[in-house]
């Protein structure tokens, strides 16, 4: 599916918190955000008080942004989440926590999602022995996740071999 290829730092301080779009660059002191934490735009700095729908929407919007999700398909995980027992809102968040983008951005391969989501689409990446390009493949519990042998040769997979984050 598509993706938002715009300005990442935009949406951070739209959403008035940082949401480590940029990863590594989001602890720094260029961080957008850190320097103007105000919303973008002409009338960004006079802020009014939110409803109750705007304080949803906001939400909504910063679970979608920071998991890389265009509306379709997060209305596409919230309905499959409204189906399943339990809270739907924590059904949600357990269903965009299964992604294999995001459990490879968990496992820290990647600094941040989206540099997560290009290591899942390029290939470099076996679930239970089969390579996996699809960003929202679901992981399940007890899934084995390897590097693939051919992309540890790599440089970015040499590095987190000889120092991990984890």
């Amino acid at each position: 599916m598509a993706r938002y290829i715009g300005a990442t730092c935009r949406l951070c301080r739209r959403e008035g918190m940082k949401l480590f779009l940029k990863g590594d660059r989001c602890y720094t002191d260029k961080c957008a955000f850190a320097r103007r934490s105000y919303a973008p735009g002409q009338h960004g700095q006079g802020r009014k008080k939110l409803s109750n729908y705007g304080i949803q929407l906001r939400e909504k919007q910063k679970a979608r942004r920071i998991y890389g999700i265009l509306e379709a398909q997060f209305r596409k995980y919230y309905e499959k989440a409204e189906t399943m027992r339990g809270i739907t809102g924590e059904n949600l968040l357990r269903l965009l926590e299964m992604r294999l983008d995001n459990v490879v951005y968990r496992l820290g391969f990647g600094s941040s999602r989206s540099e997560a989501r290009q290591l899942v689409t390029h290939g470099h990446f076996l679930v239970n022995g089969k390579k996996v390009d699809i960003a929202s493949f679901k992981v399940s519990a007890g899934d084995v996740i390897t590097v693939r042998e051919k992309s540890r040769g790599t440089e970015k997979f040499k590095t987190f071999a000889e120092n991990p984050k984890t």
